[in-house]
Order: structure tokens, then sequence, then C-alpha cells
């Protein structure tokens, strides 16, 4: 009896094992930021000298008429209208008010502006003294068409510079011995009694006509624009130097 021999298995196959190679990492950038140093704080602007200015100007101004001095060209500073170069002729104009021609007694006044309102056909004039220590001015004359006088506006005082900037180119120009003719917008109770009367345009001279001499002024008020400008400044100045006492 031939006993069989069991065959003997063959051996699986086995898959062979890949080797994966390993992937270089990818550099990493590290971004380090350095912080600038901190600037060191600006030292402030020393203030001793801008109050040591103002101490001074304090200590300058020991009356009235120095404080209103101030006082006005800091006005005038603010508005910024005027050229610097008026300074000059304003406080030429204070420092001499005592030396300042007078203007005429209002009995005297009557005659030269109503002749002046006839040969112009004005609707109304009026005559203004000027107190340039204390920036005021008084109405001591108020004229109608007719030549009548209106006497509710006459004694009205109210400022010579203000925040109007056409009432205060026109005090510059008089102070420089000027005729400002422009259109009138009113900035006071006697202006607006103008509007009332039909004024629309206004020309303004200094009694007397002199540069730097001013005891006050002339306005003249008109519905329109006269045609000759330059005839009518010079009709003003007459009636202006017969307002005037030397």
């Amino acid at each position: 009896m031939v006993t069989k021999k069991p065959l003997a298995k063959t051996p699986a196959k086995v898959a062979p094992v890949k080797r994966r190679t390993p992937k270089p990492k990818a550099e990493q950038t590290i971004n380090v930021s350095v912080a600038a140093p901190a600037s060191a704080p600006k030292p402030e602007a020393p203030k001793t000298d801008a109050i040591g200015r103002i101490t001074d100007l304090i200590k300058w101004v020991d009356n009235p008429f120095k404080l209103f001095t101030v006082i006005l060209l800091a006005f005038l500073a603010f508005a910024g209208y005027f050229a610097w170069d008026s300074r000059q002729v304003i406080l030429h104009a204070i420092t001499t008010q005592d030396k300042m021609p007078q203007l005429a007694k209002q009995e005297n006044l009557l005659a030269p502006a109503r002749s002046l309102m006839k040969d112009v056909e004005g609707l109304v004039v009026l005559v203004h003294k000027a107190n340039l220590a204390t920036n005021s001015r008084t109405t001591v004359l108020a004229l109608n068409f007719d030549g009548s006088r209106e006497k509710t506006m006459e004694g009205t005082i109210t400022s010579l510079f203000n925040a109007s900037s056409d009432r205060n180119s026109a005090m510059v120009a008089m102070l420089n011995g000027e005729i400002l003719c422009e259109e009138f917008k009113p900035s006071s109770k006697v202006g607006e009694w103008g509007v009332k009367q039909g004024v629309n345009f206004m020309c303004r001279g200094s009694i007397p006509p002199d540069m730097g001499k001013f005891a006050g002024y002339i306005a003249i008020g008109f519905k329109d624009k006269p045609e000759d400008i330059a005839a009518l400044k010079t009709r003003i100045n007459l009636a202006a130097t017969d307002m005037s006492e030397d």
C-alpha cells in the first residue's frame, strides 16, 4: 500500500513593499519685525515769550486812551478787512484829536447842507460829529429831501467803527482825505431811517476834506447812483470845507 505524500503548499506571493522617500519639508520663513525705537517726545515750545509779551502789553495799558487803542487795533485785525498800513492813519488821527479842526455849530451847518442837497438832488443829508478817542459819532444834523430837519435822528450816538465792512472802509477812506461812494447797506438806526427814505446809494466825506483832519463827516444819500461821481465828490468837498471851523 503506497502512502501518498501531501503536496507542499506553494508559498503565497507577497507584493513588494514600496518604500516611500520622505519629501523634504518646505522651509518655513519666520518674519521677525523689529519695532522702531520710540521717537523721543518733542519738547514743547517755550511759552515764556508769549506770556512775557502779554504781561508787557498789560503793563503798557495804564489809561483808557491806550485801552481803546488796543481794542480798536485788535478789532481791525480780527475783521481782517483793512490793510495793515491803515493803522498809522488811525493812530495819527487819535493822537492828534486835540489839534483837530472843530465842526461848525448846528445853525452854521444848515445853509451848506441844504445847498448841497439842492445842487445834487439827494434824498437825505447827514452830518456826524466824530470822537475817535471813544470810537463814537453823534448825528448833529439830519435833513429830509425837502430840506426839513429830521429831529428824531439828531443826537443819536453810534460807533464809528463797527461790524459793517462798508462803514469801516468808508472811515479809512475819509481819514485818508477821500470820499467813498457806494451802494448803501444800513448798520445803525440812522442808516435804517435813510433806507426808509429810499436811499440805495451813499457818498461820505470828511469834514474838513483834508487828509488827517477829521472833525466829523457828511453823508448824502441817493435813490440811484449819480452819473457824474467826480463832480459830486467836488461838490461834497466844497460843502465839507464850509462845515468846519479851524
